[in-house]
């Protein structure tokens, strides 16, 4: 059965509904400038996927409450922030298949812009004293930015071990959904280790999630992100890392080589691609996505059962049969 985003949002579908301007109200701003780049933020937003981790957790733990509405405003404004950052530092022109911030307004705008985000989130934390939401967001931006930088140091030599792929993953891409689940629960009045469930829950969706991303690259599904595109920005994602780790010592060297001086070649860089699918590297990253998907679904077991819980089992399949 193939699952639909709409029917997995089904039992928070008011609640999404009205997040959507209380959402838009805390990025209000006096400053005329500001307030067209935040008008343009909020309507090219993507699926939503943050929130509704949020709202769906709160529920399989609760109650939703307003202390949700604002944990997921808060994961939203120091997401958004972080997203804007990231374009600047990577000279990203496009997100999501528009504009950047940075491309229409050059890099100091969307710089400001991204500062202004981070305090605007903490301003309707620290306003209402939801401090605890507030750590648990603050914790997760402080590992995305540990990561990025822990990736960047590795990528240098092109060299990174699983271990070491699995600590970027998780502070770069897990730490962020650990955090909405962690924010639902502890905004439902859950107790500290329903609050420790919820967070190793999130984890283990982002873990599966960015495994699920790295096999985009492969062309293993008909869309999703361009194909290749890892290799071009000579990032070391699971199935390569472990073919490299089965290739003799000069198909090794072959193949780091043609990703450090040649990933601009397409020709090139389909010959890493069928390296990797010849080494059992896309089977492989399958099967560690599974892995984490099965560990996911083992946190839920003891939520008592709900449609809030079923659909988070849901969202979860969702994440790693997406297709884009």
């Amino acid at each position: 059965m193939s699952l639909r985003l709409d029917d997995i949002k089904r039992p928070v579908a008011k609640e999404m509904e009205e997040f959507e301007p209380k959402f838009r109200a805390s990025m209000k701003t006096r400053v005329l400038l500001l307030d067209k780049i935040m008008d343009y933020i909020v309507k090219r937003k993507g699926k939503q996927m943050r929130p509704l981790f949020v709202f769906l957790s709160a529920g399989a733990c609760g109650k939703i409450t307003d202390s949700t509405f604002r944990g997921a405003s808060l994961i939203e404004l120091l997401h958004t922030a972080t997203l804007v950052h990231d374009d600047v530092v990577d000279d990203s022109n496009y997100r999501r298949g528009f504009f950047s911030v940075n491309a229409l307004w050059k890099n100091k705008i969307a710089v400001l812009v991204g500062d202004f985000l981070l305090s605007r989130g903490m301003a309707l934390s620290l306003d209402n004293k939801d401090f605890d939401l507030l750590s648990i967001v603050n914790t997760a931006v402080q590992q995305m930015s540990e990561g990025e930088l822990l990736q960047m140091e590795k990528a240098r030599h092109l060299d990174i071990s699983e271990e070491i792929y699995y600590e970027v993953i998780r502070q770069k891409t897990a730490s962020l959904i650990a955090s909405c689940c962690a924010v639902g629960a502890r905004s439902s009045g859950a107790n500290g280790s329903t609050v420790q469930t919820m967070q190793k829950f999130g984890e283990h969706v982002g873990m599966a999630f960015q495994i699920k991303d790295d096999l985009f690259d492969y062309g293993e599904e008909e869309i999703g992100k361009p194909v290749g595109i890892d290799i071009k920005e000579k990032k070391m994602t699971l199935p390569l890392i472990y073919s490299l780790s089965k290739a003799s010592w000069l198909e090794k060297r072959r193949i780091i080589g043609i990703v450090k001086n040649d990933s601009e070649n397409s020709k090139k860089v389909k010959e890493v691609i069928s390296f990797v699918k010849n080494s059992g590297g896309i089977e492989y990253a399958r099967q560690a996505m599974e892995r984490y998907y099965q560990m996911a679904l083992e946190q839920l077991k003891p939520l008592p059962e709900s449609e809030y819980k079923t659909s988070l089992g849901h969202l979860v399949r969702f994440t790693i049969e997406r297709k884009n």
